[in-house]
């Protein structure tokens, strides 16, 4: 359909979609300058004129870089520069989607059109011009740029794409009005797309993978330095925290999906498992265990006891596969559920207090570093939260380092084999079963361990917290972010845990998003957003440009490899 329509508008525009994509493009930069609406108390005053907001800003960046690449294009320099009509397009695309939703929430927000200045029309005029006359272009072969730069250049750019991502994040964080928050995310998926088709990215990705220890070490000093960066806000952190351990818990799961093929929808158990381990031998008055260990043994105890669980249900289960064994383990996180529910003294031993849970669980105190008190830190309040946030880096660090290390071990490659045809890895020795069995209980056992320090974070634990839309948000987790991936387990989880919480307006249609998300990205990227190269290919046999990226990628890394071993 999107070839026909493209064919449609070739035949129309042919002879004039570059000065239409052009005249488009400078009407988008212009927009940005002029009054959008009279009202300057919604979306950061978009009243004066040559006095941009930011999501003017963003408009008029949009519109400067289009005009850039059409210049290109008719230039000497689109033989030495990438880009070419596909990133023009996509200039359009988000061009036409920034500026339309900005549009969209002055009308919803003041109530109606009327209240749109002039000068907001310019720029979606233009826009829609953009959009339509760009998908016009005659497409050509772009010029593959050979990004040839110094270690050091590189290094200073991983850094800076790292510090570029951590300002993004705490602005995303920082920004209460959900039109503004859905903009701007809008805006940096252009941006991010925009990078890639300029071939800024694929290189980005090589240095990654050429200097692995300072992408890890930028990476770790990124994260430790957000809490820096929200000015104290205990909401905020509160979201961070939530999010890590949501990332944490999707890593498990992971192993269990992404490395092993097994669909599991109960897993959501396991982290209520750790966390019910936590709470019952916390210091609550309500705790229904004598025994108060070090936090330390606790999280053991809590990822042993998730671990055994995995071992219980997946022995008799993980001889099924496919649709059997999402059915099995969707029962065996309702049966948890449930479990959890009569444990109160009447219908069971009182050892959950049933429905109503276990509230009042005091804050950790490790080593004498009381996680409930603020502390300064280089003149700047961390509450409570950010005491949390540290700790769950840094269990999220030991849970990163587990998945990679299995992931290139022996027994990650068996995984992979019994994900990509069980019966073929069993003909050639693998034992399926007792690997499968591994995968169940190492993912539970990582659940388990975030679970016990989420009881803390939360106060209390109830059985309510631990139903099935948890567990199909941390399958969707994995999927979108990139099945056998960190990177994209991590990603995914940030998007699918902060989306929610800013976008409280759309509470009640939280699932249809969520459909629609899946959709989309099953539809355009079925790899996930940071897909392994396997992924790739699988699913893109016939993308030969595709094939033909990755294996100069491939190719780069290996001859700088090369050269780092001739250099040693």
């Amino acid at each position: 359909m999107t070839n026909r329509i493209d064919g449609w508008l070739r035949a129309g525009l042919g002879k004039v979609a570059w000065p239409l994509s052009l005249a488009g493009a400078i009407l988008v930069a212009l927009g940005g300058l002029l009054r959008w609406t009279y009202d300057r108390t919604i979306l950061g005053d978009l009243t004066l004129y040559f006095n941009p907001a930011p999501l003017q800003y963003w408009t008029l960046a949009l519109g400067v870089l289009a005009v850039f690449f059409l210049v290109v294009q008719r230039t000497k320099l689109r033989d030495t520069l990438p880009g070419g009509a596909a990133t023009t397009r996509t200039l359009g695309l988000f061009s036409f989607l920034v500026v339309w939703l900005v549009m969209a929430a002055i009308t919803i927000q003041l109530g109606g059109l009327v209240n749109l200045e002039p000068g907001a029309y310019v720029p979606a005029v233009g826009a829609l011009v953009l959009l339509l006359a760009s998908r016009a272009l005659p497409d050509e072969p772009p010029a593959r740029l050979r990004w040839n730069v110094p270690g050091w250049v590189q290094i200073l750019m991983i850094a800076v794409a790292l510090g570029v991502a951590l300002y993004a994040a705490a602005y995303l964080l920082n920004q209460d009005d959900a039109w503004v928050f859905v903009t701007f995310l809008v805006f940096v998926t252009g941006l991010v797309l925009v990078t890639r088709s300029f071939g800024l990215l694929g290189f980005l990705n090589l240095a990654f993978i050429t200097y692995r220890r300072v992408t890890l070490l930028a990476a770790v000093v990124a994260a430790f330095a957000f809490p820096f960066t929200q000015n104290g806000s205990d909401a905020n952190m509160s979201i961070a925290t939530q999010v890590v351990i949501f990332a944490i818990t999707a890593i498990g799961l992971n192993i269990v999906v992404g490395l092993a093929g097994l669909l599991d929808l109960g897993y959501i158990a396991f982290l209520g498992t750790g966390a019910y381990v936590g709470a019952m031998m916390s210091a609550s008055a309500f705790a229904t265990i004598g025994w108060h260990p070090p936090f330390i043994v606790v999280m053991v105890i809590g990822a042993l006891v998730a671990a055994i669980f995995g071992l219980i249900i997946g022995s008799p289960t993980l001889r099924v596969s496919g649709d059997y064994l999402a059915i099995v383990t969707l029962a065996f996180g309702e049966i948890f559920r449930l479990t959890m529910n009569n444990l109160d003294g009447t219908n069971g031993p009182n050892l959950t207090h049933g429905p109503n849970g276990i509230p009042n669980i005091p804050d950790l105190n490790v080593f004498g570093f009381d996680f409930g008190q603020p502390h300064v830190i280089f003149g700047i309040s961390l509450g409570r939260f950010a005491n949390y946030y540290f700790l769950l880096l840094v269990v999220a660090g030991l849970v990163v380092l587990a998945f990679s290390r299995m992931n290139d071990s022996r027994i990650g490659r068996g995984w992979v084999a019994i994900r990509e045809d069980e019966r073929a890895a069993e003909a050639m020795g693998v034992n399926t079963f007792a690997l499968k069995l591994l995968a169940f209980a190492g993912g539970a056992f990582l659940a388990g361990l975030a679970g016990t320090i989420k009881a803390h974070h939360d106060v209390s634990v109830t059985p309510d917290q631990y139903q099935f839309l948890e567990s199909a948000f941390l399958l969707a987790a994995v999927v979108l972010g990139g099945m056998g991936t960190v990177g994209g387990v991590l990603l995914g989880a940030v998007i699918l845990k902060l989306l929610p919480e800013k976008l409280r307006f759309f509470q009640d249609y939280r699932l249809l998003l969520f459909g629609l998300l899946l959709v989309v990205m099953m539809r355009f990227r079925p790899e996930g957003m940071i897909a392994s190269r396997r992924r790739q290919l699988e699913l893109h046999e016939e993308d030969e440009e595709l094939a033909s990226e990755l294996d100069t990628q491939v190719a780069d890394t290996e001859l700088k490899d090369v050269e780092a071993v001739v250099k040693a």
